[in-house]
């Protein structure tokens, strides 16, 4: 029987590399391309049945910033398969990224220019927008939309007896300091995307503690500094360009300067072949190249598992260890409804507007 994988934002950048490399290493696969842009999708499927006939590519048309489409494209992927083997929580959105130029001049020429060209600390920040459904357009689209396409999918996800993966897109960006639970969407904040990313963290870790007795493991991977449509949403492409000898000559002394998607897209390839019950939930894998261009995986501590209880026990809202239970507001009351996040187990929508407005959460 063919495995089936289910991949996010599957038409371009690490997700487009990532579909070509796992049909290079096993065209028995079925892809399934979970796309916005159904034109883009349908070309992309052409492109790979084109070069691996063998292969099985089809396309569910989801939007993971819109819950509605989530839950849509949820059911017709239920429709069409009886299980899933991995899914890969690719899609990503880094909108109206501010770029500080004289920051990042400055860090060129200074003793942390390397952690500044891995992190983008202190150079970047974003504009967030909200969302039809009243969420934080990043928050929904980075994690939230994925955290609802799991708990839809769960039945084809659970198998005790026959693992499955799920397998983050993360990102060096993601920093502690960006990120607090009294603001979980980071709707007060200039780092929305590095805020997602650090809660993308901690929410693997939660999902291992509570799936992995279900046959469902999770895994977070970090792909390096990639040129994509989100990097070009930062600097013009022939800047990237330019400064493209620069992170060539740094390769040799920081591994994180993956520059290309099919060099980015080498920890999901990765972590593909290895048997999940074998990863450790605490571990970030990322991409790496070397100077001479060799690419392989390296493993990153997420986090310390003491200083994780606090965070993970709120964002949960159901582990054994944990008395924190009180849902998280996702949004002010609007038109029609508000969402209350209890975690992996617990989500909720309340209507009418009065009864958001009467809730002591919101």
């Amino acid at each position: 029987m063919r495995k089936v994988v289910l991949i996010t934002g599957a038409s371009s950048g690490i997700g487009l590399a990532l579909c070509g490399r796992l049909l290079a290493e096993d065209d028995d696969l079925h892809l399934c391309l979970a796309c916005r842009n159904l034109s883009k999708a349908r070309a992309v499927r052409d492109t790979l049945l084109a070069s691996h006939p063998s292969a099985e590519v089809s396309i569910v048309q989801m939007d993971v910033s819109s819950l509605q489409s989530v839950v849509r494209g949820a059911e017709e992927v239920k429709q069409k398969f009886q299980r899933l083997d991995y899914l890969y929580l690719n899609a990503g959105i880094l909108p109206n990224p501010q770029f500080n130029l004289k920051a990042f001049f400055c860090g060129i020429f200074s003793r942390n220019v390397i952690h500044m060209f891995t992190t983008a600390e202190g150079i970047l920040t974003q504009n967030d927008s909200v969302t039809a459904d009243g969420l934080q357009e990043v928050f929904e689209t980075n994690l939230f939309g994925h955290f609802i396409l799991i708990r839809e999918l769960e039945p084809l996800l659970c198998h005790a007896d026959n693992p499955s993966q799920l397998i983050w897109t993360s990102s060096r960006n993601a920093k502690k300091a960006n990120f607090s639970l009294e603001d979980i969407q980071h709707s007060k904040g200039p780092e929305p995307y590095s805020s997602s990313k650090y809660a993308t963290d901690l929410l693997n870790v939660a999902l291992n503690r509570n799936f992995n007795q279900k046959g469902l493991y999770s895994s977070v991977m970090c792909p390096g500094v990639v040129m994509t449509n989100m990097t070009y949403g930062i600097l013009p492409p022939f800047i990237w360009t330019l400064l493209l000898p620069i992170m060539w000559l740094l390769r040799f002394f920081v591994n994180a300067l993956t520059v290309t998607p099919y060099n980015g897209a080498e920890a999901l390839v990765w972590l593909f072949h290895q048997k999940p019950e074998s990863l450790n939930p605490l571990t970030k894998y990322a991409s790496a190249t070397s100077g001479f261009g060799t690419n392989y995986v390296t493993g990153q501590k997420v986090h310390n598992p003491l200083m994780l209880s606090s965070e993970m026990c709120s964002i949960t809202g159901q582990d054994a260890a944990c008395d924190v239970h009180k849902p998280i507001c996702l949004a002010s009351a609007s038109e029609s409804s508000c969402w209350l996040y209890h975690g992996p187990f617990h989500y909720s929508q309340l209507s009418p507007v009065s009864e958001c407005r009467a809730s002591s959460f919101c």
